[in-house]
């Protein structure tokens, strides 16, 4: 199982910071995933900045959501537990 997002901040870079219920935090890089489908709809900066928690994982108003497994595998953390 994988540890549940807790806050997701956005940034200009189209980069996210994520803390996890489990202590670790790291930076989430989105940029190679903007011209791929639901994505492109975030590609537009003002789409991306509306990112929230969602349930367990983080999700756009756009309706462009992330699985669990992947934020937690593809961001780089900054505090390994």
């Amino acid at each position: 199982m994988y540890p549940s997002v807790q806050t997701v901040v956005p940034r200009d870079d189209y980069t996210l910071d994520i803390t996890f219920n489990n202590g670790e935090s790291g930076v989430l890089d989105m940029k190679p995933y903007l011209d791929f489908g639901i994505f492109s709809r975030i590609k537009d900066y003002k789409s991306f900045e509306k990112v929230a928690v969602a349930f367990d994982t983080i999700e756009w108003e756009s309706g462009a959501d992330l699985d669990p497994e992947f934020v937690y595998d593809k961001c780089n953390r900054l505090n390994r537990l």
